[in-house]
């Protein structure tokens, strides 16, 4: 049995899978952006808040890291529509985005944040900082040095687990390629055009993040040892 390979035919709607990369590149940037914001502060909210918010946060990071995204995002676009609260597939898909990789963001900087050991804390109390120069300088900034390798391969997971929001008719590359199968029947030339885009735009992003980590890291650069 043979099988003749016709990418043309997938290729002819390019501008198709231009907008599909698009919609996956802005919710991620947007989830990343958002994600990155509130799970630093839940993160410290944890880790320095008192006991209520400690365990609130600790009751949301549980919640969301034990239940599917699918079944996040169909509650927050089809769940709350019906009780009246509406909001367009493209916002609910990013909303549910951010919910999720908030909660591990906010895992990740907290091993971050509990890795700092307490004597460099008493070395900064002892040179006159003040308390928000210490968790700044002392504990904050090198937990995120130490935990951004892990960052970045999360947020890297975060644009690719966006495929699956194409299930509650999210309009990404995944979403798209769906429309292009059904116009060309040639469901395993999309497959192999999926898996070189996908591989691509992760190289990138993953490229993205280093050169940033770069520049918001001066000491792991000048040591070499930034990813």
């Amino acid at each position: 049995m043979t099988y003749q390979f016709d990418f043309g035919s997938v290729l002819e709607y390019w501008p198709m899978l231009l907008q599909g990369i698009e919609t996956t590149l802005l919710m991620s940037f947007w989830s990343t952006l958002a994600g990155v914001g509130m799970g630093v502060a839940c993160a410290i909210a944890r880790s320095s808040g008192g006991p209520l918010l400690s365990r609130t946060v600790g009751v949301y990071v549980e919640i969301i890291r034990n239940t599917p995204l699918i079944i996040q995002s169909y509650f927050l676009i089809f769940g709350l529509s019906s009780v009246g609260l509406t909001m367009s597939i493209f916002t609910g898909a990013i909303l549910a985005l951010v919910i999720n990789v908030t909660a591990y963001t906010c895992e990740i900087v907290r091993a971050g944040i509990e890795s700092v050991p307490r004597s460099q804390r008493e070395a900064g109390e002892c040179l006159g900082l003040s308390p928000l120069q210490v968790y700044w300088h002392i504990i904050l900034v090198p937990a995120l040095e130490r935990v951004y390798p892990a960052l970045t391969s999360q947020f890297v997971l975060l644009m690719l687990v966006t495929s699956l929001l194409s299930a509650v008719g999210a309009e990404d590359l995944f979403g798209v390629s769906g429309n292009i199968q059904a116009l060309t029947f040639r469901n395993f030339e999309v497959f192999i055009v999926l898996w070189v885009i996908y591989l691509a735009m992760s190289v990138l992003v993953r490229g993205a993040f280093t050169m940033a980590g770069k520049v918001l890291f001066v000491r792991k650069r000048r040591l070499g040892t930034l990813l």
